[in-house]
């Protein structure tokens, strides 16, 4: 064989090389793109059937939600109707009015008052549970005595329950006047008081720390209710574990009003310095001067409660007294 000829099948041979290179080339580009528009597809899909069923979720969330509503709305309204049946005052449960129950009937419902029925003690008198027609179980708070403190608080209490309705307040149901017995009816908290379930025989067993969490959230949601969104903003005044109530869930609710005050009635001079030991801000304690940051103190024990189960104030022997505030400093 030439030289020539060699070197003209030699050329050949590579030009076919070339050819065939570049045809396999162009096969893996197409496969490549081919495998590429299927992912692509397949993407697109998944996501246009996870769209599909995110948005019939919901939906259905929503309708759930919705008839959620509509029942808790039923049974409040049914509740109201019930206790309607004893308004003397036909008022229904609307800002500014409350429901005037009758006497015997929170008598008998109480079992004339029973020790057994008793769900707390304080200053103001007892707290007793209830069950109502319908089978409606409720707290009647009894105010014992006819002095100008006690008409005075339960006066108090009536005016701004009647005039403010958040889920963090405790929803005050009717009242009774019976010679010198005053009654207040409340939604009944099956959980009891913070203050039970912290320092109780329990010892705080029943609450993680989600649920601790939740609870300063709901005290937080319910002082901010009081101190933003109410005109004139309410001062508590005496803002305590024992006065934070609990539901079945574990909701919070503050409760107690006797003491409250509107911001600026303190200044007219006729509020008297009140509170619990242990939770009382220094300013309003040592000067009087009392504003809503006074809640904000209190609602900070409560937090170191909640933080360490301990009590606001403690006795580490006979003659001492130690507050949680100056330990934790």
């Amino acid at each position: 064989m030439s030289i020539l000829s060699y070197k003209s099948t030699a050329h050949s041979g590579i030009e076919v090389g070339r050819g065939k290179h570049v045809m396999d080339s162009n096969k893996k580009l197409f496969l490549a793109l081919v495998t590429a528009s299927t992912a692509m597809g397949a993407i697109i899909l998944f996501l246009l059937c996870f769209w599909v069923y995110h948005r019939k979720y919901t939906n259905k969330s929503k309708k759930k939600s919705d008839h959620s509503s509509d029942v808790s709305e039923g049974l409040a309204f049914s509740q109201l109707r019930f206790l309607g049946k004893y308004n003397t005052l036909k008022t229904c449960r609307r800002k500014g009015s409350v429901t005037t129950m009758n006497f015997k009937m929170l008598e008998s419902a109480t079992n004339n008052f029973s020790e057994s029925e008793i769900l707390g003690v304080g200053g103001f008198g007892c707290v007793y549970k209830a069950k109502l027609e319908m089978n409606l179980s409720v707290a009647v708070k009894r105010l014992h005595g006819g002095t100008s403190d006690a008409i005075r608080e339960f006066e108090n209490e009536v005016e701004l329950l009647s005039n403010i309705q958040h889920p963090n307040i405790i929803s005050l149901l009717g009242c009774s006047i019976h010679a010198e017995i005053r009654l207040l009816v409340f939604e009944l908290m099956q959980n009891g008081s913070l203050e039970t379930q912290l320092h109780g025989t329990s010892r705080g067993s029943a609450l993680n720390w989600h649920l601790r969490m939740k609870i300063a959230l709901d005290v937080a949601r319910g002082l901010e209710y009081l101190h933003e969104h109410c005109h004139p903003p309410i001062i508590h005044r005496d803002l305590k574990s024992s006065n934070i109530l609990l539901d079945s869930n574990f909701n919070a609710t503050l409760s107690d009003f006797g003491l409250a005050v509107r911001d600026g009635a303190q200044k007219s001079g006729n509020i008297k310095l009140s509170g619990t030991l242990g939770y009382i801000a220094p300013e309003y304690l040592l000067d009087g001067k009392l504003t809503d940051k006074s809640d904000v103190y209190a609602f900070g024990v409560v937090l170191l409660e909640l933080l360490l189960g301990r009590k606001p104030v403690e006795k580490p022997a006979p003659a001492q007294c130690q507050s949680i505030v100056t330990w934790t400093l």
